[in-house]
């Protein structure tokens, strides 16, 4: 918080306003800014304002140490009000002991939360939008994060006074020695529930079931993963939520495959197909494409359909559809499709056989 702002003017109360007017100012405005209920800019930072502003004005001796030098200290000072240092034990206790509880109530990030996502081939190439169920720890709807039943408020420590620690002073060979534990009784938060909320049993929290709607984009591949941040578990002294980590799973396809950004077809012909040529109609995920087979094609020979493979993931472009020519020996003939066979056999030419390792290929080219 800036340093010209005044703590006063924060929690909008007089400056002789009383303990009980403070609290009521506090609890108004923390509600009103919480980042669980005001996602506006600067709501985060609002409420981390009124959090330390209240942090000072709440504490008796630090809002005298405030009202005496006009500005705040996370530290307690009142061995220094009265030039009184005491001994080298206290100091170091003042120092480390504040600085103990100032880390256990500073802002902290929710859980991160994990999940998995099963998505169908062509959502994963062309994109969609998805709803994943998950549960989540959320601020209490009833007592809005408090943990005290409506109407009521914490209160203050009477183990601690409030500060969320003890302490405890040990003689030792070099003199007198005072040493900072976190409160038992409030666990270092400086207040006490004696009225719980009945929703979430004093905790301020509570686990909810929720439906998140996830955006998938374009060319996804398997196990990819996809980021929602501020999903995740609520923070705590006004931290932000949780990210939650979304891993993708991709069904197979009963056509398709895919390699890289290119999807894998196996297109079967016949014979005479292959031999003579011809167009066939091939199936593509934008539809039906025509492919030209020339004359003479030969078993696991490659065409490529331009721009029906897979989007470009965050770029521009698409790659290809690879069809590989799958050549089909037919498994049994009618009498008249073997008569044929066997007149074509006397007039077709016998390949050669090779002897030797053959020192390049003839067949088509594979992929």
């Amino acid at each position: 918080m800036s340093a010209s702002r005044d703590y006063y003017e924060v929690l909008g109360v007089p400056r002789n306003a009383s303990e009980e007017e403070i609290k009521r100012a506090f609890r108004r405005l923390a509600f009103k800014y919480h980042p669980d209920h005001n996602n506006e800019p600067g709501a985060e930072e609002k409420f981390k304002e009124i959090n330390e502003a209240y942090e000072v004005l709440s504490d008796a001796r630090k809002r005298a140490n405030y009202d005496r030098y006009g500005r705040a200290t996370t530290l307690d000072w009142a061995g220094f009000d009265e030039f009184n240092f005491g001994g080298l034990g206290d100091i170091f206790d003042a120092f480390f002991g504040a600085a103990t509880t100032a880390q256990q109530r500073a802002p902290r990030k929710g859980n991160d939360l994990k999940a998995n996502l099963t998505i169908s081939f062509e959502e994963a190439v062309f994109g969609a939008d998805k709803q994943i169920e998950l549960w989540r720890i959320e601020a209490c709807t009833l007592c809005h994060g408090l943990g005290s039943r409506p109407g009521t408020n914490p209160e203050k420590c009477p183990n601690c006074n409030g500060r969320g620690e003890v302490r405890r002073v040990q003689q030792g060979i070099f003199g007198r020695f005072t040493y900072a534990t976190t409160c038992p009784r409030c666990h270092g938060e400086g207040s006490v529930i004696t009225n719980p909320c009945p929703q979430c049993k004093g905790t301020g929290r509570e686990k909810v079931k929720r439906t998140l709607t996830v955006t998938i984009p374009p060319g996804v591949d398997e196990s990819y993963h996809l980021h929602l941040p501020n999903q995740g578990d609520v923070g705590e002294y006004g931290g932000s939520p949780g990210d939650v980590q979304i891993v993708l799973s991709i069904k197979p396809h009963h056509l398709f495959t895919r390699k890289g950004y290119d999807i894998v077809y196996e297109l079967p012909i016949n014979f005479a197909q292959a031999a003579l040529g011809d167009s066939i109609t091939v199936p593509t995920l934008d539809g039906d494409a025509i492919l030209k087979i020339p004359a003479g094609t030969q078993n696991g020979t490659v065409f490529r359909i331009k721009g029906k493979g897979v989007p470009h993931l965050n770029k521009r472009g698409r790659g290809d559809q690879v069809v590989i020519v799958k050549v089909v020996t037919p498994r049994s003939m009618t009498a008249r499709q073997r008569q044929l066979f066997e007149e074509l056999a006397k007039v077709l030419p016998t390949p050669e056989v090779p002897r030797e390792k053959a020192s390049g290929s003839t067949s088509g080219a594979g992929y």
